[in-house]
């Protein structure tokens, strides 16, 4: 007869879970102090007329308003300077979040795959885990 020896791990009721840490820098001097354009949206026939720096805004209030409700912060950048960002989502979700970068795009004409291959090289670049383009065409 063989001798088996083995472990005995102690049991699971009295294990307790480690919460994950995503640890995020909010930090950028880039950001600016955001518009709120969306309560006189009505008064704006046409998204593609308004100015380019307030559908910037626009895109940024609408993303802020979804991602309040799973505890996500929005920040709008500057316009020059800015690395091709218009906005910057902070999810603290150690699972689905991180850091998601908002292009908004106001053009008449198709955005030409180049903006989305340049998205994705600006998400390379900042270490997002997730890009989203918005566009009025």
């Amino acid at each position: 007869m063989f001798s088996q020896k083995g472990l005995n791990a102690s049991a699971l009721i009295q294990l307790a879970p480690v919460r994950p840490i995503l640890e995020i820098d909010k930090d950028d001097k880039r950001f600016v102090e955001s518009k709120e354009i969306l309560a006189g949206i009505n008064s704006i026939p046409n998204l593609a007329a308004m100015p380019w720096e307030n559908f910037e805004h626009l895109v940024r209030e609408l993303f802020a308003f979804y991602f309040s409700k799973i505890g996500c912060e929005v920040k709008v950048t500057k316009a020059s300077r800015d690395g091709g960002i218009d906005a910057i989502a902070f999810d603290p979700d150690p699972i689905r979040g991180g850091k998601f970068i908002i292009q908004a795009k106001k053009n008449n004409h198709v955005v030409p795959i180049s903006a989305v291959r340049e998205l994705n090289g600006i998400m390379a670049d900042e270490g997002a885990v997730k890009g989203i383009l918005v566009t009025t065409s």
